[in-house]
């Protein structure tokens, strides 16, 4: 199985690299779309644009991409703010997703930060329901690019190093640090840029 995947990253990486910058921009799309619909694979995508341009470079692809995703997705739920509202008090779901908007739209910039750093949360979901929220466009995108750039080097770290991955537990305290740190970095922006 490693050896498929192997090969398969082979591949992709090639074919990215034959189409030069297309490659870098067809990476940014895809991960740009995915802060959207959810349904693609995020962690594909930051991997083969880390394969294709490099640790440094691609983080920043990577980390650019992420950002402009989230913050279309959040605008877009700030523009039919209203529209969407009326839908979902339509819903049965509608007090948990009213909890929801409360519970982010409630959080600091190091609680957000920290919240998005971690790879496993829905972006999909906090998109939307800090869009829904009363929550400033400072204090997301401030939350945003502190949260995102430690998920995007997790992504590209694990992505580039899947199998030792599987062999040393090791990375599991880097992923506890990583988190750690942003909600640190997101304390310390949210004392002096005090957009609580």
């Amino acid at each position: 199985m490693l050896s498929s995947i192997s090969d398969l990253s082979f591949y992709l990486q090639n074919f990215l690299l034959s189409i030069g910058i297309w490659g870098g921009l067809l990476g940014i799309l895809l991960i740009i779309v995915e802060s959207i619909l959810p349904c693609l694979p995020l962690c594909v995508f930051i991997t083969l644009v880390f394969l294709t341009f490099g640790n440094l470079i691609g983080f920043f692809i990577c980390w650019g991409a992420t950002v402009i995703g989230c913050l279309l997705s959040f605008t877009i739920c700030k523009k039919l703010k209203d529209w969407m509202h009326r839908h979902i008090k339509k819903s049965k779901y509608h007090k948990k997703v009213d909890e929801m908007m409360t519970y982010i739209g409630d959080m600091s910039v190091a609680s957000l930060a920290m919240l998005v750093a971690v790879p496993f949360t829905p972006a999909f979901v906090v998109n939307i329901a800090a869009g829904l929220s009363d929550m400033s466009y400072k204090k997301y995108t401030l939350a945003i690019i502190i949260g995102k750039s430690f998920m995007v080097y997790f992504w590209g770290y694990v992505g580039v190093n899947l199998i030792e991955c599987f062999t040393h537990p090791i990375y599991l305290v880097k992923i506890i640090i990583m988190v750690l740190l942003a909600y640190v970095l997101g304390k310390i922006v949210n004392k002096y840029v005090k957009v609580d």
